[in-house]
Parts: structure tokens; sequence; C-alpha cells
């Protein structure tokens, strides 16, 4: 998870089974450099004790409205006014009713009415009471005051009943927790497009050609964009990464399924970022059959895919900036300097194979990158802290 430093987090965690999955939340908030802060309400310490918050934030769990244990500091009013965030999890149907309601009867319903930031709500129950009339009304309600729900997950509840009601995962959680406050919103209002992982271009039924690619980087590029507020299309070749949360994802195998969809995306685009490893051939003819292994030599004729960057370059519009992505194994700023004139690019970041944390399938990278007036050497980084970088560099010459 990105980091938090300098952010004031507040857990409201109230009286569910799955107050438990919250202790996970603040642990990981912590290890971000969150100073988190945890509310609980009374039926909250029956299921988890305030004692194993302390120990992970490190901060007093507050419980009781009335402690005298810091008599000269109003504790609602100094955590509202010092939360970022205040996320309510798991929040049961009563919790829900009350604040819909603007009642203040406790010390997490109480610092929450009192708090100006934004505020993250985890409906986690049976399903017959989300589905219940009022607590939908209930839920509709805090959304117009400008909560954000995350929506339940479904599954077995505690009650042994299957359905909606599951409180989400802690790492969905933390991508909602996220997505709100690890990032300045510089991006808001653009569409960024990015294109990630490899292309498969099949020989038979049973074989295909395709490259090394696992996609890092790009789903990288479309996370950053996602958390400095971009509406973002992730255009993907099979990876085995979890999918980027907040974008719309387009699957495809084939450089021919990653065309249409560029084409197809590109008018509505801003920021187009180019860091899938598309195939620049495939077979000339696919066999309807498995092609059976015979005596002697097989030869196999292939012919050029669609050239994207090059569809791109004839038909990008004003306004559009396109950075591209080059691998190279030798005479990399060269050959990374042609391409960037060829298709007409305003940015590319290109990486040498053979330079160590560099290649395929690792977290980092050593990117080289090229714009028509400069060339920047970026040192060995994880690729998340580069896809950072590259897009400071190109809101600044967006802007120039």
């Amino acid at each position: 998870m990105e980091s938090l430093q300098g952010k004031c987090v507040v857990l409201g965690v109230c009286g569910g089974i799955a107050a438990y999955k919250m202790a996970a939340v603040a642990g990981a908030l912590k290890k971000c450099g969150a100073d988190t802060h945890v509310i609980m309400t009374e039926n909250a310490a029956k299921f988890i004790t305030p004692l194993t918050f302390e120990t992970l934030t490190g901060n007093a769990c507050v419980v009781d409205t009335f402690s005298r244990e810091e008599p000269w500091n109003v504790t609602h009013i100094s955590l509202a006014k010092a939360a970022d965030l205040i996320v309510i999890a798991p929040a049961t149907a009563n919790v829900i009713a009350k604040l819909a309601n603007g009642l203040a009867d406790d010390m997490l319903t109480t610092t929450v009415l009192a708090a100006k930031c934004p505020k993250l709500a985890a409906p986690s129950m049976n399903t017959a009471m989300l589905d219940n009339p009022a607590t939908q009304d209930n839920l509709a309600r805090l959304r117009s005051y400008g909560f954000e729900i995350i929506e339940p997950a479904c599954g077995v509840l505690a009650c042994g009943d299957t359905g909606r009601g599951k409180l989400p995962e802690p790492e969905v959680i933390l991508d909602h927790i996220a997505r709100r406050i690890a990032h300045k919103k510089d991006m808001a209002g653009l569409h960024v497009t990015v294109t990630a992982g490899p292309t498969q271009e099949a020989l038979d039924p049973v074989r295909y050609l395709t490259n090394h690619s696992t996609g890092k980087m790009g789903y990288a590029m479309a996370r950053e964009a996602m958390l400095r507020g971009a509406e973002v299309t992730l255009i993907t070749g099979r990876t085995d990464l979890t999918p980027v949360p907040f974008v719309k994802t387009v699957k495809v195998v084939s450089a021919e399924e990653m065309f249409n969809a560029v084409k197809e995306t590109l008018p509505g685009t801003d920021i187009l970022i180019k860091a899938a490893a598309v195939a620049d051939y495939r077979p000339a003819h696919t066999a309807e059959d498995k092609l059976k292994k015979k005596d002697g030599e097989l030869r196999l004729e292939l012919e050029r895919t669609q050239d994207i960057l090059g569809w791109v370059a004839q038909h990008r519009h004003e306004g559009l900036f396109v950075c591209g992505f080059s691998m190279e194994t030798r005479d990399l700023a060269e050959n990374s300097r042609a391409k960037l004139k060829k298709k007409k690019l305003d940015m590319i970041a290109a990486n040498n194979l053979k330079v160590e944390g560099a290649g395929f399938g690792v977290s980092t990278n050593v990117l080289t990158v090229i714009t028509g007036e400069d060339i920047t050497e970026l040192p060995l980084m994880g690729k998340d802290e580069a896809s950072a970088i590259l897009f400071d560099m190109i809101m600044k010459k967006r802007k120039a």
C-alpha cells in the first residue's frame, strides 16, 4: 500500500463479528505511516478488545465518551478536527441509522457528527437487515450527506445465511482509504488509458506466440493514475495480477484485440500510456486443429500485427499526450529516440533487459525517460515509485 505519512485516519469500529478484520486494517495503516486512531462502540469491545487496537496503533482506543484519562482534551472534537478520513467499519444497521438521522449518543457518532473530513462506511450485517427498506433509506441518506459507502461482499454470514452483508476483506478497505487520501488529486478530470501485459497470437487451439511480460509496470501506472484522481481505462493482456481497483478494465488476448480496444477508447483519452508488450508478428495462418508433431523441421510463416502506436500517431487528437515504453537489449538511447520520433510520441520510457532489476517479472525497473528535449536516467526503484515519477514528468510537460 502507498505511504500515508502525515495522514490521520480514524477507524470507527461497531459491534459486529467482523470487527476482528479491523485489526488488520489498523496494523496496515500504522505500517504505512498513518496516525491511526480507533473509536469503538461499547458493543464492539465485546468482540475485540481495545488493547488490541492500542497495541497496533500506538494510540489510546476510545470507547467511553466521558473518560477522564485526558480531561483537558475534548476528545471527540480533537479527533474530528485532526482526521483526514473517518472509516466506519463494520458499520452496523444501528450506527448507520444513528448517523443518517444525526444522533450522537456515544463517542463514535459524536465524533463523526463533528467531523468535516471525508467519511467512508462499510455496512456489515445480515442480508435481510441490509435489504430492509429502512436500512436502504438510511444508506441513501448517508450518500446524500457525502458518505462513500463501501459495498458489502457476498458469502456465508456469521448467522449461517448466504448473501450480501459480509465486511469486505481488509485489502479492499485499504484500497478505498488509499484512493481517498494517499495522493493529491492533480489528475482529476483526466481520462488515462493504459495498455499492459503481453499479447498472445494463436498458432493452433493449443499453442500461441507470446513474450515474458507480466504487466506489472502497466498495472502500476494504472493504479498511480487512479490514486491521483484520473478516470482510468486499463487494456490488459492475460496476467496473473490482482485487478486494479476503481478502474475500467478491458481484457484482451491478441494484438488485434488490443488495437481495437485502443482505437475505441482513444477519442476520449487525455493521456495514453502504452506499456503493453505487443507482439510484432503473428502466425499467418491459425490451424483449426492441433498441429501434430512430425519428423523434420516445422517452418512458420509470420505476418506483421497492427502497429498500434503507428496508428495512434496518424489519428491522435489535439491535447493527447502519448507515453510509450521501449525494452531494448542494446543501443537503448539510439533505438528509443528513433521510436519516439517515428511514432510521434511525447515521451518514451526505456529500459534494458540486460540490466539487473529492469527485466520481465520483477517489481523494480531502471528507466531512461526520453522526450524531444531531454533524457533523464532514473535509478533502480520499485515500479510504483517509477510510475509516480513518470506521471509527475507527464503532468509537468502537459502544462509546459
